[in-house]
């Protein structure tokens, strides 16, 4: 009897250890989705991206395509923008993106896994429901951007090295008198395109004075948007979804993530140095800093 008992405890934990290592790699989540790769004309394919998201209930906010291989297409609904309601700073996680690149004679069709950027932003609720509605409206072939992925937990408290910044390390680009002075300064940095930004997108939070808004940075040196991808993004799959960055305005100040975060974010697997490595674009953190304070104040520190 006691040898039956045995087997049936050693079946029994054998169970158990099964249910939580394949628990354990449900768990680990990594930055975007591919939802498709196929030869296609690739503004076709723009086109069935967007109807697609249109027939799916989310509402297209904005689009932008930062070179000429790629199109992002922002888009966000009333479930988001409420999540975002319910969280400190959650402006920043009121939106998704969807990606159309070419690579060589393939059209890659990617998006932000929301559950990802849910943890990364500390977010109340998961976002797991835009996740399953995404995944219904374009697919989903595999995760990627690390090759690893990270639980929750460890996104929730996520910074690339020792001495980096965490999510609430933002930097401030500028404090004002009322949320709606902030507002008009952002409003106005962006239609004069200072900094060599422009608006791609504005999402107006419910409930508080917060707003996001989408921003291109234009450079075509150190910082821009196209620099930074032709530097890191090198992999077959293609990193496009980690565009544009954001502005938040919550209350009467301006914020940004720091580079070294918002980055590494999309990047977690980079390494420091080398080809194809942080150090390639070690000039971009204080030059995207420097753009966006100058779309939001009018000052450079660069003109020092």
């Amino acid at each position: 009897m006691r040898k039956i008992l045995s087997l049936k405890q050693a079946l029994v934990f054998a169970l158990l250890a099964l249910v939580a290592s394949v628990s354990l790699a449900e768990t680990r989540l990594k930055p975007f989705i591919l939802a498709s790769e196929k030869t296609a004309d690739m503004a076709a394919v723009v086109k069935q991206t967007r109807d697609a998201l249109k027939g799916a209930g989310f509402t297209i906010v904005g689009e932008y395509s930062p070179y000429d291989t790629a199109t992002v297409i922002i888009v966000t609904d009333d479930g988001m923008k409420q999540h975002a309601a319910q969280s400190e700073m959650g402006g920043f996680g009121a939106m998704q993106r969807v990606t159309v690149t070419r690579v060589g004679d393939k059209v890659q069709v990617a998006y932000t896994n929301p559950r990802y950027l849910a943890n990364i932003y500390r977010m109340k609720g998961d976002l797991s429901d835009v996740a399953g509605r995404l995944e219904k409206a374009l697919g989903k072939v595999t995760a990627y951007g690390s090759e690893d992925g990270m639980t929750p937990r460890e996104l929730r408290k996520y910074h690339y090295k020792i001495f980096m910044p965490y999510f609430d390390d933002p930097e401030k680009l500028g404090s004002f008198d009322s949320y709606q002075a902030a507002i008009a300064a952002v409003e106005k940095g962006l239609a004069s395109k200072r900094g060599g930004t422009y608006k791609i997108y504005r999402i107006d939070i419910p409930g508080k004075k917060e707003t996001v808004f989408g921003v291109a940075l234009t450079s075509k040196e150190c910082g821009g948007d196209a620099f930074i991808m032709s530097k890191i993004d090198f992999g077959k799959i293609k990193h496009t979804p980690h565009l544009p960055y954001e502005v938040l305005v919550t209350g009467n100040k301006v914020y940004m993530l720091p580079a070294k975060f918002r980055i590494a974010i999309n990047f977690p697997d980079l390494s420091m140095i080398g080809s194809n490595s942080f150090f390639s674009i070690m000039c971009a953190p204080g030059r995207i800093e420097n753009m966006l304070r100058e779309m939001v104040t009018g000052e450079n520190d660069d003109d020092d």
